[in-house]
C-alpha cells in the first residue's frame, strides 16, 4: 500500500512540475516579447531611448523603452487619434512605459515619448 503512495505522489508532482515549465515557457522568447499586438510600424529613436509603435485592425499601441534598463525613472508614452484625446502613461518606471492602445481606424495618430530629460514627439504619422 505505500508503495502505491509514493508513486501515486511521485506522479503527481512529475505533473506539477512539467505544468508549470509549460506554463512559464522559453526564458528568452518571454523577455523578447512586446508588450503590444500586431506588427511593428515605426521605431521612433530619441537620445535616452526609443518608442516602438504597433499597429493591428485599427488600433495603435505604443510603448517607450529606454536605452539602459535598471534604474527606476521617469519614463512617458502618449498616442492621440486625430480628433480624439491624447491617451498618456507616465510614471516611475524600470523596463518600459505604456503600453498606451488607442482605436485610430484609419485616422492618423501623433506619438510621444520620453525617458528622463529626453523625449521625442511626431506630428500626425500612419494616416
Amino acid at each position: 500500500m505505500g508503495a502505491i503512495r509514493r508513486r501515486l505522489a511521485l506522479g503527481t508532482a512529475v505533473l506539477t512540475a512539467s505544468g508549470l515549465l509549460a506554463l512559464a515557457g522559453p526564458v528568452g522568447e518571454a523577455s523578447a516579447a512586446s508588450p503590444c499586438a500586431g506588427r511593428k510600424v515605426r521605431t521612433l529613436g530619441f537620445s535616452t531611448g526609443h518608442v516602438d509603435v504597433h499597429k493591428k485592425s485599427g488600433y495603435v499601441c505604443a510603448v517607450t523603452y529606454p536605452k539602459k534598463v535598471g534604474a527606476r525613472r521617469y519614463m512617458m508614452v502618449s498616442v492621440q487619434a486625430r480628433g480624439s484625446q491624447r491617451v498618456p502613461n507616465a510614471g516611475r518606471f524600470v523596463r518600459y512605459a505604456g503600453p498606451v492602445k488607442v482605436h485610430a481606424g484609419h485616422r492618423c495618430v501623433r506619438i510621444k515619448g520620453a525617458v528622463g530629460s529626453g523625449s521625442v514627439s511626431t506630428g500626425w504619422i500612419l494616416c
